[in-house]
């Protein structure tokens, strides 16, 4: 009797703690991911202000998205070593930081070190790689799927959230005091990093030696399928930054409201939690390289009935929700597959590998979409290369070599 219920509380306790660390990363990944994505309604008041041009501003927020890419191999590397709770808590101190002096900087070079390297480079000290990687490390392997799903659509849910609040602080206060107040609120996020604390000798089996950065590292490189993976997430940089960052501008150009673009942007990160949850759930069940390839394919006809269909506000929420789908939804297969290559010792560095592919793929999404509407005074062509990289990616993750995964009770029962 004393035995069973000492096995109840026991289960209690560990089902308590998965959700902890689900909240501490999902809601870290909220405030940081929600605070940048809400960066594009930003931009046209910005260039008000400042006088720059969409274009110099533009590359402010690429090198935002290149520095957030090269932020995090090194942010994961840390992290398994020194431990993700202080790589977490100095992230979101610089986010904060580089968040509330943006509306200070009145040159292209101040809004680089602001916006690119301050808050970026924050961003990519409490991004995903630091997250995804604590959290596999502190649940247990059979609900690390659907976890890495929970904690992704926490990103989204502060997109969704954060995005209709920037714009309402926008409307009453202006957008220099609703940059800031945004700037402070990611300061929510220091709790975290107490409960995500360790690193990655404790992901590894008593007794057994974790290998170097070094070797993790040409291991890795020398793996076609990973080597594909990180091509494929390239694209997905692309994808996500160039909606990120125009998509305000793309609905502008329409002649739509600016609701219109506050509320896409929520409607993406909304819909987004869908695809996130859906696909935790998935990446057990089904090949993770075939779901990143329907994804992606997914995106390309999306893209393609929006260039034809009228842009009126509903079409615009409607392409939002689709594109919302699949938005950040490739993060847990993509991060699965980086566990199931080479397991979750050197986890944080060699997803934050992948990380940076994606966001070299975020940079040329961003500046690209400013450089083609300065040039033409559309964004036609840049959806035109958003349709050729999608095909591509759902092509290029179908040679990667995986095994089909366990049915659930033989799961269970291994």
């Amino acid at each position: 009797m004393n035995s069973a219920i000492a096995a109840a509380a026991g289960g209690q306790r560990k089902q308590v703690a998965f959700w902890l660390v689900l909240v501490a990363a999902a809601g870290t990944f909220a405030l940081t991911m929600g605070t940048r994505q809400t960066m594009g309604l930003f931009m046209s008041p910005m260039n008000t202000a400042t006088g720059l041009g969409i274009g110099s501003i533009s590359l402010a927020f690429a090198f935002g998205q290149l520095w957030w890419g090269l932020t995090q191999p090194f942010a994961g590397a840390m992290a398994d070593k020194v431990g993700a709770g202080r790589v977490l808590f100095a992230g979101a101190v610089l986010v904060a930081i580089g968040t509330f002096i943006t509306p200070y900087m009145t040159t292209t070079l101040g809004l680089i070190l602001a916006i690119g390297v301050l808050s970026a480079g924050g961003a990519g000290m409490a991004g995903p790689a630091v997250l995804m990687a604590a959290t596999t490390r502190l649940i247990p392997a059979e609900k690390r799927g659907l976890a890495t799903g929970i904690v992704n659509a926490g990103g989204s849910f502060g997109q969704f959230v954060m995005a209709p609040i920037a714009g309402a602080l926008m409307t009453g206060m202006g957008w220099a005091g609703a940059m800031q107040v945004l700037g402070l609120v990611v300061l929510l996020a220091l709790p975290a990093a107490f409960l995500l604390k360790g690193n990655s000798l404790q992901s590894a089996p008593a007794g057994q030696k974790v290998v170097g950065t070094g070797d993790a590292i040409r291991t890795a490189l020398r793996n076609p399928s990973y080597l594909l993976l990180a091509a494929g997430f390239f694209v997905c940089g692309f994808h996500v930054a160039f909606l990120a960052t125009h998509l305000p501008g793309v609905i502008a150009a329409c002649g739509l409201p600016v609701q219109f673009a506050a509320w896409s942007l929520a409607m993406i990160g909304l819909f987004n939690i869908i695809g996130s949850v859906a696909m935790g759930w998935a990446v057990g069940r089904w090949r993770m390289k075939s779901l990143l390839s329907l994804l992606y394919a997914v995106r390309g006809l999306a893209v393609l009935v929006f260039l034809l269909a009228p842009k009126t506000g509903p079409v615009v929420l409607i392409f939002a929700a689709v594109m919302g789908v699949t938005f950040l939804s490739t993060v847990p297969p993509t991060a699965g597959l980086v566990a199931k290559f080479f397991g979750p010792a050197n986890m944080a560095t060699l997803f934050g590998i992948v990380m940076l592919t994606h966001q070299v793929g975020g940079f040329l999404g961003a500046w690209l979409g400013g450089k083609v509407f300065e040039a033409t005074g559309s964004y036609d062509w840049v959806w035109y290369i958003d349709i050729v990289l999608a095909i591509g990616a759902a092509l290029v993750h179908l040679p990667i070599r995986e095994a089909l995964p366990k049915p659930a009770a033989a799961a269970a029962a291994a």
